[in-house]
């Protein structure tokens, strides 16, 4: 009997070493290949990983093989495989088993939740395919779902709610694709309401300021709706004119630049100091992080007051983001004799740190409670039989684990460009610049009168 301690710490080391590395190493090779642009490797590698698609990583399966199905420029595969991503969003629900688990091992044991911004970019992604398919209606659908989705989010936090609330970039989606089914006064409230919060939210969150263009689509859908004296307000506001509008024989074309690869999680220990317990409340918290804590004692069993009691610190494991910064800063557009920049209308790369950060805050509480529980099993375990302690002891410091699953294949950035153009076959030149350059060309058909939409990529970045 005395070898059976020693046969399940052997057992445990062996799976919870298997299990140390990080999502990004374990699918490794499908965002490598997603980074590389080789995305027939990518889908095929996705298609043949069945148990990816079963496991408790499944919503992140079917939101890669939605970008990939996007970037191969198929539009309705990709919606398809989003369509299934939003399900297991609008699906995920608490289970208490995997929650009781996971207050003994770690948060890696349940189905994966998207944090608050990946699920609002499945919508993004849907949108955009919607428009690739000429399918206003859908896109604005889509589009629209971004800022439900956010209010939907913030309304169960009864407390630290996330600081991203609001969508700047889905309100000026919203304005273009209004103003390109010709409801000009719907793309002037959507245009409006972007304007707001990129001078509001996002020049305080992101420091990201409204860009030149919304301006100009602002002026030109209340020149188009008959709001001359907005006209008036808004070129004084901003020192703009508004822009002349399209000879009969031309078109518009908007292109979406998906710049980089977004951040990816890795693991790190918080130290939490443990001030006492008074009045029957516990005090914790990180003075550099300015995190202050307090916790009812009288939720906790005796065991796991005493586990407090005799703690002088906490070692909380939380996931944090790794940047990666894209190659490329700057890109331009040039055709028909003229050059436009793209400016930069989404920083998903900040989103995600300030989401993550707001999460931190929220889910503290849940760690430290876990953190508790595993000590008073550990205790208990050492009371009993020492040796069965310090088996418990190594499961729970090797347990002790952030989730590091994330949707790795997001853009960093989201930037865009409008161009008028003569009604035809058009060759575009692409050009961007940063620490290295790169120059391409895309061919669009122009239809007098009207918006056409193409979204382009370079995902080249620093790598993990």
């Amino acid at each position: 009997m005395a070898r059976i301690p020693k046969v399940i710490a052997v057992v445990f080391l062996v799976v919870l070493l298997s299990a140390c590395a990080t999502f990004y190493q374990k699918t490794y090779q499908v965002q490598s290949n997603i980074a590389g642009g080789n995305f027939e490797k990518a889908e095929k590698l996705l298609a043949n990983d069945t148990k990816w698609a079963e496991n408790n990583h499944r919503v992140l399966y079917f939101m890669n093989r939605g970008v990939v199905s996007f970037m191969m420029n198929d539009y309705r595969e990709s919606i398809k495989f989003l369509n299934q991503a939003d399900y297991y969003i609008e699906d995920y629900s608490k289970n208490y088993g995997w929650e009781a688990l996971s207050m003994i091992s770690n948060p890696m044991v349940k189905p994966y939740r998207p944090e608050d911004f990946e699920s609002v970019m499945v919508h993004f992604y849907k949108s955009l395919a919607f428009l690739a398919l000429n399918d206003y209606e859908g896109a604005l659908v889509e589009a629209r779902r971004v800022n439900i989705r956010l209010q939907q989010l913030n309304d169960k936090y009864k407390d630290h709610k996330n600081k991203y609330q609001r969508d700047a970039f889905a309100h000026n989606l919203m304005g273009m694709i209004y103003e390109a089914a010709g409801d000009y006064n719907d793309a002037f409230i959507a245009y409006r309401n972007a304007l707001e919060i990129y001078e509001t939210d996002y020049k305080e969150l992101f420091g990201l300021e409204p860009p030149r263009q919304l301006k100009e689509d602002l002026l030109r859908a209340a020149k188009k709706t008959g709001f001359e004296d907005k006209v008036s307000f808004y070129e004084n506001k901003f020192n703009v004119q508004s822009p002349p509008a399209l000879k009969s024989n031309q078109g518009e074309l908007v292109v979406f630049w998906l710049n980089g690869m977004g951040p990816v999680k890795e693991e790190w220990q918080i130290t939490i100091s443990n001030y006492g317990m008074s009045n029957g409340v516990v005090a914790l918290g990180n003075q550099e992080m300015g995190l202050h804590y307090t916790y009812s004692a009288n939720s906790l069993s005796s065991r796991e007051r005493a586990a407090f009691k005799d703690l002088s610190f906490l070692r909380v494991a939380f996931p944090r983001y790794h940047e990666r910064f894209p190659v490329f800063s700057n890109g331009r557009i040039t055709a028909n004799g003229e050059t436009i920049p793209f400016e930069q209308a989404q920083d998903i790369n900040k989103i995600a740190f300030q989401s993550l950060k707001d999460r931190m805050v929220r889910e503290l509480g849940n760690s430290l409670l876990r953190l508790a529980t595993k000590r008073a099993m550990e205790e208990l375990a050492a009371n009993e039989n020492e040796n069965l302690g310090t088996i418990v002891s190594i499961i729970n410091a090797m347990t002790e684990k952030a989730d590091t699953r994330n949707w790795q294949s997001l853009p960093y950035s989201v930037s865009y460009a409008r161009i008028p153009l003569p009604a035809g076959q058009q060759t575009i030149d692409l050009s961007f610049s940063g620490r290295n350059s790169v120059n391409d060309q895309i061919t669009v058909d122009i239809q007098p009168g009207k918006t056409s939409f193409f979204t382009y990529h370079t995902m080249t970045s620093t790598s993990f």
